[in-house]
C-alpha cells in the first residue's frame, strides 16, 4: 500500500507544481487553496509512504514523479519545448524511476 500512497503523493505533486502557475502568484483565491492543499496532501501522502519505504527511495520516487509530471503537463498545458533532448532526458528519468522501484528493498521487520 505504501507504493500507492507513494504514486498519489507524487500525481499530488504535479498539481500543485503545475497550481503554482494557475495562482499567479498566490493571488488568486481558488487556485491557491487547490494548491495549498494539493502541497499538505502530498507531503501527507510521502509521510505516510516513508512509514514503509526507504525514504531515500521514497523521495527521489516522489521528487521524479512530480518533475516529469510537471514538465510533461507544461509542455500540453503551457506551450513549453518539446525537443528531442528534453524528451530523451525526461525518458532517462522514467527509467530512473522504474529502476528504484525494482531495485527497493523492503525494510527489516
Amino acid at each position: 500500500m505504501a507504493w500507492v500512497y507513494l504514486v498519489l503523493a507524487g500525481l499530488l505533486e504535479v498539481g500543485w507544481a503545475i497550481g503554482l502557475k494557475y495562482t499567479e502568484g498566490f493571488t488568486r483565491p481558488l487556485p491557491s487553496l487547490l494548491t495549498a492543499v494539493s502541497i499538505a496532501g502530498s507531503m501527507y501522502l510521502l509521510a505516510v509512504a516513508a512509514r514503509t519505504l526507504p525514504i531515500g527511495t521514497a523521495y527521489a520516487i516522489w521528487v521524479g514523479i512530480g518533475a516529469v509530471g510537471t514538465a510533461v503537463l507544461g509542455m500540453v498545458l503551457f506551450g513549453e519545448p518539446r525537443t528531442v533532448g528534453r524528451l530523451l532526458f525526461l525518458s532517462l528519468l522514467v527509467v530512473s524511476l522504474v529502476g528504484l522501484k525494482l531495485t527497493a528493498s523492503d525494510p527489516a521487520p
